[in-house]
């Protein structure tokens, strides 16, 4: 019943006919003439039927007709284009016998030539066989039989009007005042015709062209790819390619570039252009991890490099911590090395972000825990100017909790034992003075640092943390998630090692 509802339907919508209607043509008068009516003994065969079109076949109809409409403006417009592309040409001349298909030609021509697309679009104008012969190795090939008329067609072209263009530059005497003020897609489509037909004054002059012009990124990407299937002479596409190939680069070499580039930028004066410039570094960098697996590290820049840069920060950094100690409040300047503090704990978590995007991060966090002298330091210095050290500790224990960093048990819970306080101490200047401190990131960071160590480790540091939490609020971290995790493990899924089952063999004796 269903089904046949749904037939129903269809039918009233047009989409199917409806055999119970045909159209044929009635006869008035025969129907009512009554010498007309059929006798007894007379069969009459049933009138032709005709079914209605349906919607589904008229909007075909439509369809058909609307793309032959479309295809025959395309080639009108294709055929219109390139009888202007000819006529602009100074040597052009109309012949007589210019069809739809005919575009006339190059004056007095004795060569036939015809270039039909892939989609069918066919065009033919006369040529003159000593240009052709003289300019392309192609057609003097193929025009070497000494007649004197000849007819050639080139078949299946991608691109109709780029074929013509390219024969209009044969008859060109400058080809560079031709091409200008082309785009580069349109250039490397005549270089691909040029290489083809063998028009080496066209390959120069596209090439050239390409060697003179400056490149997008993508138009780079498909110059190189063009070249290279291409495939022609080092001596002729090289200049092109000056500009993107580079020699081998040693590791010295690189290594000597990356530390002149790190230390002035760690060195720089102008502080808006020394942010410009890591984020430029570090945009760069990540680039080069983003590509590692498919082409591997394409700048080679030693660990020993970065870890230099390392120490330098670090003495630095203990050097203005000392000054700040050791000076009066009644200091003018006291202002200027609070500021330098800032500056080189920014210079330290530049290098350790690079580390970290690097995976060379595990030796620093070592580092970084062994600082005790600059940890004592840090506590004598008001918050305001020494939370930024903070963060170090901060980037590292989100680089550990997401897998980033792998170290020891022993080198994460040294890294706690030192700087866990200070963290605690500055969590809530941090989150406020800087707007690239994502709260809930590095509470995440360091309850998954505290959660890989072992159990007693977390009960140590998690009830510390709690009493602190009750006191401090929302200025310490929230860490609650840790400690919930911690107090299952501890006391409702609690663990115990099966002790070891050993096999016992007895051996018997039987007597016989």
């Amino acid at each position: 019943m269903a089904s046949s509802k749904e037939v129903s339907n269809m039918i009233k919508q047009g989409f199917i006919s409806d055999p119970s209607i045909s159209l044929s043509p009635i006869n008035n008068k025969s129907r009512n003439s009554p010498s007309s009516s059929p006798s007894k003994h007379t069969s009459l065969s049933p009138p032709p039927a005709f079914s209605r079109p349906t919607l589904f076949d008229m909007m075909s109809e439509e369809q058909i007709r609307e793309s032959k409409q479309s295809t025959d403006n395309n080639r009108r417009r294709l055929h219109d284009k390139l009888a202007r592309v000819l006529s602009r040409n100074p040597n052009f001349a109309d012949s007589n016998n210019c069809s739809s298909n005919n575009l006339g030609g190059f004056g007095d021509g004795d060569v036939k030539l015809t270039v039909s697309g892939r989609d069918g679009f066919k065009i033919s104008m006369d040529v003159h066989r000593r240009v052709l012969a003289d300019k392309s190795r192609f057609f003097a090939e193929k025009l070497s039989d000494g007649g004197i008329t000849h007819s050639v067609e080139i078949c299946d072209c991608d691109d109709v009007e780029i074929y013509v263009e390219t024969l209009v530059l044969m008859y060109s005497h400058d080809l560079k005042k031709k091409l200008m003020g082309e785009d580069v897609p349109r250039i490397l489509a005549l270089l691909k015709v040029s290489a083809a037909i063998l028009f080496e004054d066209g390959i120069l002059s596209c090439l050239d062209y390409l060697e003179a012009v400056p490149w997008s990124e993508d138009e780079e990407e498909k110059i190189i790819a063009c070249l290279s299937q291409l495939q022609l002479q080092d001596s002729v596409s090289g200049d092109v390619l000056q500009r993107v190939s580079t020699e081998p680069s040693t590791s010295a070499r690189a290594d000597d570039m990356f530390m002149k580039m790190l230390n002035g930028v760690l060195q720089a004066k102008d502080d808006k252009a020394r942010r410009e410039m890591k984020s430029l570094i570090s945009r760069l960098l990540r680039e080069d991890v983003a590509d590692y697996n498919n082409y591997g590290p394409k700048i080679d820049v030693s660990r020993d490099t970065l870890y230099s840069l390392c120490h330098r920060c670090l003495s630095a950094l203990i050097l203005c911590l000392s000054e700040a100690t050791c000076m009066d409040e009644s200091r003018q300047d006291r202002g200027v090395i609070m500021s330098e503090i800032a500056r080189e704990a920014d210079n330290m978590q530049w290098i350790v972000e690079i580390l970290i995007d690097k995976k060379m991060g595990d030796e620093f966090v070592k580092l970084w825990a062994d600082q005790k002298e600059l940890a004592t330091l840090h506590s004598k210095i008001p918050t305001m100017y020494r939370h930024e050290i903070s963060r170090v500790t901060a980037q590292l224990c989100i680089a550990i909790g997401r897998g980033h960093i792998l170290v020891p048990k022993e080198t994460r819970y040294s890294l706690l034992s030192t700087w866990l306080e200070p963290l605690y101490e500055d969590f809530g200047w941090m989150k406020r003075a800087s707007r690239f401190v994502d709260k809930k990131v590095v509470e995440d960071g360091l309850s998954q640092t505290i959660l890989t160590l072992p159990i007693s480790q977390q009960q140590s540091i998690l009830m510390n943390w709690f009493d602190r939490f009750l006191t401090k609020g929302d200025d310490c971290p929230n860490i609650q998630k840790a400690f919930e995790i911690w107090w299952r493990r501890a006391f409702i899924r609690q663990y115990v090692p099966e002790q070891d089952q050993h096999m016992q063999i007895t051996v018997c004796d039987y007597a016989d």
